[in-house]
């Protein structure tokens, strides 16, 4: 299978200081260059270890709109991304993708009122919601419109960046966004996603960085903390809520 996007660089020599932020983040400052996956890619860290901040970093990089959605999607509730995809080099494939998605959960809500902002105003034929099922997302639960998007809006032959896409997502729905993400690939797309979810990142053909003190390394998936921690709870639970709460 082909790269759409092969290699994430960052361009040190250009970065103005390594002690303001985001460049003083531990997985940036050690930062030289990324090797993706063909197919899927993780970032895996704890809370502030800077995964979302690169991720987002790339998909801007590459030309989606910081707040989410598709390169055709350009709107600005609240500009507050890093400078950082300004200090990145992108490695193309020579195949192009046919489409992409830039999907942050927590921004989702204001792509869905964008939506329905264009279908107001400009009232095209057919209209933008029939891309993502023809029902409002607003009238749908977190879940089901995130659904909705995997189900209806997304294709193959397509680069999918995708932020804590888990972050609404039953145990369930979280197999079947697995269960989708596989036929995408099947049918040509790469993935880059950031991730808390053992069951998520569980995807059996894909490289996964953590982000950490120690920069970004790629490990296997039962060295993952999110694996190990699961384990252990669903192992002994009476044990761990004991250790917790005692």
């Amino acid at each position: 299978m082909k790269h759409y996007l092969h290699r994430v660089e960052l361009l040190r020599d250009e970065v103005p200081d390594f002690g303001i932020y985001p460049f003083c983040l531990d997985a940036v400052r050690e930062l030289t260059a990324l090797e993706l996956h063909p197919k899927v890619s993780f970032f895996v860290g704890e809370n502030g270890s800077g995964k979302s901040t690169l991720l987002e970093a790339i998909a801007v990089a590459w030309g989606f709109n910081a707040e989410g959605g598709s390169r055709n999607v350009h709107f600005d509730t609240r500009r507050s991304h890093s400078p950082l995809h300004e200090y990145l080099r992108l490695s193309r494939g020579v195949s192009r993708p046919r489409d992409g998605y830039f999907l942050r959960a927590e921004s989702f809500f204001n792509v869905a009122t964008h939506i329905e902002r264009l279908d107001e105003e400009w009232a095209p034929e057919p209209k933008v919601i029939e891309a993502y099922g023809g029902r409002s997302l607003h009238e749908q639960s977190h879940g089901e419109s995130f659904m909705a998007l995997l189900t209806q809006r997304f294709a193959g032959r397509s680069l999918f960046i995708l932020d804590e896409p888990e972050a609404a997502l039953s145990p369930t729905r979280q197999m079947a966004l697995l269960s989708r993400m596989h036929q995408l690939v099947g049918e040509g797309s790469q993935f880059v996603i950031a991730t808390h979810s053992p069951l998520v990142m569980a995807y059996p053909d894909a490289t996964i960085f953590a982000l950490g003190k120690e920069g970004i390394r790629q490990i296997d998936y039962e060295e993952t903390e999110h694996f190990q921690i699961t384990r252990r709870f669903l192992n002994d639970p009476q044990h761990m809520l004991r250790d917790l709460l005692e």
